[in-house]
């Protein structure tokens, strides 16, 4: 059979297509079976409720379910490790936040790279962090925190929900740049560290936001200030009011 160029070019044309063809079929198909979405951290947390969320809308949208795998500690290391060994099949999913990035530089060693082997999809959420004292703690700024605490070196507790998560590394931050000596008290999860928080068992903690507003609203936690370079519009809402004598 004799080719002509515009025949060629048909040809070449059809068999560029025929890949994508293919993906596209192979999208179509996608999933067929019960999707496992993994949590690093502990259930009640701000990510585990967010992918509760996001897997009920993907499970309606997808005909398929969703299930959840949550696996705390070792400030998400395990969860990860777990997702990465997980067969590569688009159905294993997992949740990750700042200490993704963090443990990068944290540990010397670890038995994955989140960058080679994990294939992002998409951004969930953004929230700042929230510096609160527990009500025992009778301050009410950073500024009079930091006198506080420089009165009471190594008396006051801080909370995070595991070593390298943002809570940790804010809180260090925080006592590096302010010269202030507290004792960093790590937890499971943000739940328990909010308990011994509302006891007064620990006094002070860089929570996310999500995870705290509803106790800073109803007066059980004191906000001092946020680690973002803008002010919180929730909370800067939840002042006005407070200074309005709104509830």
């Amino acid at each position: 059979m004799k080719f002509t160029r515009r025949r060629f070019l048909h040809l070449a044309a059809g068999a560029a297509v025929l890949p994508s063809m293919a993906q596209m079929v192979s999208a179509q198909s996608y999933p067929t079976r019960t999707i496992r979405w993994i949590v690093p951290m502990a259930p009640g947390d701000v990510p585990d409720i967010l992918a509760r969320l996001m897997g009920q809308w993907l499970s309606e949208r997808l005909g398929h379910p969703v299930v959840f795998d949550n696996r705390p500690g070792a400030a998400t290391n395990i969860g990860t490790e777990a997702a990465v060994r997980a067969a590569p099949d688009g159905y294993s999913l997992v949740l990750l936040g700042p200490p993704a990035a963090i443990n990068a530089t944290l540990y010397d060693k670890l038995n994955f790279n989140v960058i080679r082997d994990i294939a992002p999809v998409a951004s969930i959420a953004r929230a700042p962090n929230v510096m609160e004292v527990s009500l025992s703690v009778p301050v009410k700024t950073v500024p009079e925190f930091i006198a506080y605490a420089k009165a009471n070196p190594g008396k006051l507790n801080m909370a995070s929900t595991g070593v390298g998560t943002s809570l940790h590394v804010s809180g260090e931050l925080f006592k590096m740049m302010a010269g202030v000596d507290l004792v960093h008290v790590p937890y499971r999860g943000s739940v328990a560290a909010i308990t011994d928080m509302l006891s007064g068992q620990v006094q002070v903690i860089f929570d996310n936001l999500p995870a705290s507003i509803e106790y800073i609203k109803g007066g059980n936690l004191r906000a001092l200030a946020v680690t973002t370079a803008i002010r919180s519009d929730a909370l800067s809402r939840r002042l006005r009011k407070a200074h309005c004598g709104g509830n």
